[in-house]
């Protein structure tokens, strides 16, 4: 009951970050998923507490939703995220963790190369952005930090960035959560945990809304940049101990 309670805090101050930049919930709070239930059940678990936090920046940011680049991500995400986790399942646990870890830490340099590209992209851009990340959704749990300089590169700022961000991310995890379901790999048990750990987030996802305006961006990259690197490091821990 401890390590749970100690995860619903991580869970709150989660969504929170997550909230205020638009990613980092799944990052900061998958690492303490996987040492309490173990990476099999943890990735499921991931996918229903992601489906709440998503579900909450939509309602926050309802009005700032560019629904057409949500829509088109989504086409070309939903299919391509089920096919990802049909992938996840047939790899062995320790590969999971492995992969895991070694995605989080790529993303630091990856991250800051789209950056500097200043990249503009056009709708259907977004449509072949929506079908890679979404099959690396279906496999490594979360791809915020890759979905952000993309959507942003759409032209998406502040609330329509995280409010149509976030529509595009429900309809992936929406897929990935029923891909598990189908398969057997989301019973009721690993829902109701899910559920438990996303009002967390679904909490921090509402207190975010009043310091985005004032956030200092810069600052959010570097320590986002940090929680990939710990939390890469934690998942490799855990592939090879």
């Amino acid at each position: 009951m401890l390590e749970f309670a100690l995860v619903l805090l991580l869970g709150l101050v989660a969504g929170t970050v997550g909230g205020i930049v638009g990613f980092g919930s799944s990052i900061m709070l998958m690492p303490a998923l996987v040492l309490v239930f173990g990476p099999r059940e943890a990735v499921p678990i991931m996918a229903m507490a992601a489906l709440m936090a998503n579900a909450a920046r939509v309602v926050v940011w309802w009005r700032a939703i560019d629904w057409r680049a949500a829509a088109v991500y989504a086409a070309t995400g939903v299919p391509a995220a089920a096919l990802g986790a049909r992938t996840l399942l047939a790899l062995p646990v320790g590969v999971v963790e492995a992969v895991l870890g070694l995605f989080f830490i790529a993303m630091i340099p990856l991250r800051r190369w789209l950056a500097r590209r200043q990249l503009r992209l056009q709708l259907w851009q977004l449509a072949l952005v929506g079908a890679g990340i979404g099959f690396l959704t279906g496999i490594v749990v979360s791809t915020g930090p890759v979905n952000t300089p993309f959507f942003l590169a759409y032209g998406l700022v502040k609330g329509a960035f995280l409010g149509t961000e976030a529509l595009g991310s429900l309809a992936v995890y929406a897929a990935k959560a029923l891909t598990f379901r189908s398969l057997g790999a989301l019973p009721v048990d690993a829902i109701a945990k899910g559920l438990i750990v996303g009002s967390s987030l679904t909490a921090g996802a509402f207190l975010a809304k009043r310091v985005v305006l004032a956030l200092d961006a810069s600052k959010f990259r570097l320590l986002m940049d940090a929680l990939l690197l710990v939390a890469g490091a934690t998942m490799l821990w855990a592939a090879w101990r």
